[in-house]
């Protein structure tokens, strides 16, 4: 930490506590790049246009108390300090958010611990930090089976992703329930030229109708009852990056005008606010409804319809890519063994063929949820029918055996090829990336004796 410069802001209206900072910085030599802060309306005014490593701030200013200042901070230690020891105070600061809080008695010298303090807020921002690129991993990974395979939709897709990111057009991405529209989203922003920037995310279906306008355009403080502060809304928090808004075909029809507004004009006012205010943030939405249909019923605009679907993404369900799913079983049917700890070998034709056969409504997300269900209660040193979930086995596809064997056969086939061709024509290890042994591989190609001159 001592190696790099720590932007601090400190907020104090005393000049004698200005001084005795200014003084513990030069005195110990501590990296710190500091404004000073001696109200609160100063406070934001600088919070608005300025970023800061680590905000310390007195409890009582001259035109309010640091609370006021809570909702312009994001993602920032806040160190709070209180002039007595007054514990009511301290834990509704701990609750607002404060990272920690000093009392500020003279006979304890408190500035000589702050160093130390803000080192620990700065250790622990860090590890948040961390931790919430680990659970982006984490999501991705588990949703990395949307990008497997090698269907054209899927190519299409990556494709208008990989054109769309570098640009700030908004993007709508619709598709069924389960199949993965948040993952694109994710990967628009982060490939994007705001990804050091905030990804705000809002479910549009979460929030009521009443709290939905004071969500993501704020409040000011006494704007109604309840309303003690001040507030940032959601669209202030992502400025500068991403604001993600997905189910966006549940927004109530008195709130599609304003979302329409800012869309045009990249402002809006609080709620019970007559400021103006403009932020810089990029537009995605996703939704699994037909929002196509709901502008003829009447039940969505179609001005802000047309807004939102600058760049539209069709995310197709599994039904309508099965020749992916073999693939998709098999990433996954590996990564749960090794979860859970089986001795699985893979996954015999016959469950093979009823997963493929299967209509898939909840689609990738219900997929995953069936691999590892048939993992952990598998007897077996394959993935058998009997291993899968009662509802995969009893469903009828209305299909005829017939057809349905035909399209498997297929689908087989293609992953066998494909298998081989990564491996040279290696039948042991193809074995292994298929996830089934090398006699039923064997036998499969037996099957398909007529097609082996052309594998690879």
């Amino acid at each position: 930490m001592a190696d790099m410069k720590i932007r601090v802001l400190l907020i104090e209206d005393d000049k004698i506590d200005q001084k005795a900072f200014k003084r513990l910085v030069k005195e110990k030599g501590l990296p710190y790049e500091y404004m000073i802060a001696g109200s609160v309306s100063e406070a934001i005014r600088i919070l608005n246009s300025e970023k800061f490593d680590i905000i310390i701030t007195d409890y009582l200013l001259g035109d309010g108390t640091a609370f006021d200042i809570f909702d312009y901070i994001v993602d920032t230690p806040i160190i709070f300090v209180t002039g007595a020891g007054d514990e009511e105070t301290a834990v509704r600061a701990m609750k607002a958010g404060a990272y920690d809080y000093l009392i500020k008695d003279p006979a304890r010298n408190y500035l000589r611990v702050l160093s130390v303090t803000v080192e620990n807020a700065l250790k622990h921002k860090l590890l948040k930090s961390e931790n919430i690129l680990l659970r982006q991993q984490v999501m991705v990974r588990n949703y990395s089976s949307t990008l497997i395979g090698n269907s054209k939709n899927i190519k299409d897709i990556l494709d208008i992703v990989k054109r769309v990111a570098s640009t700030k057009a908004t993007v709508l991405i619709q598709g069924e329930s389960g199949t993965g529209k948040e993952l694109f989203a994710n990967i628009i922003h982060y490939n994007s030229s705001v990804s050091d920037g905030p990804f705000i995310k809002v479910n549009c279906s979460a929030l009521a109708e009443g709290v939905l306008e004071s969500e993501l355009f704020g409040h000011e403080k006494g704007a109604f009852t309840g309303a003690l502060f001040t507030k940032k809304g959601r669209f202030e928090l992502a400025h500068g990056g991403t604001l993600f808004l997905d189910e966006i075909g549940d927004l109530p029809p008195s709130f599609q005008v304003k979302l329409l507004r800012f869309l045009q004009e990249e402002e809006f006012e609080r709620v019970g606010g007559t400021k103006t205010l403009k932020v810089d943030v990029r537009i995605i939405s996703a939704t699994n409804k037909d929002l196509e249909e709901l502008v003829k019923e009447e039940k969505f605009r179609d001005d802000l319809f047309f807004r939102l679907k600058v760049v539209s993404i069709d995310v197709p369900p599994l039904r309508e890519r099965k020749g992916d799913i073999p693939e998709i079983i098999n990433y996954h049917l590996n990564r749960f063994i090794e979860i859970h700890g089986k001795k699985i070998k893979g996954i015999t034709p016959d469950a093979m063929k009823l997963i493929i056969s299967y209509s898939w409504p909840g689609n990738i997300r219900e997929l995953i949820n069936c691999i590892e269900s048939a993992v952990v209660m598998s007897l077996q040193d394959e993935i058998t029918v009997d291993s899968l979930p009662s509802y995969i086995r009893s469903e009828k596809t209305g299909e005829s055996s017939g057809k349905v064997d035909e399209n498997l056969s297929e689908i087989e086939k293609k992953a066998i090829i494909a298998a081989l061709k990564k491996t040279g024509g290696k039948k042991t290890e193809a074995a292994k990336i298929l996830g089934i042994g090398e006699r039923t591989l064997y036998r499969k190609l037996k099957q398909f004796k007529e097609f082996e001159d052309n594998l690879y």
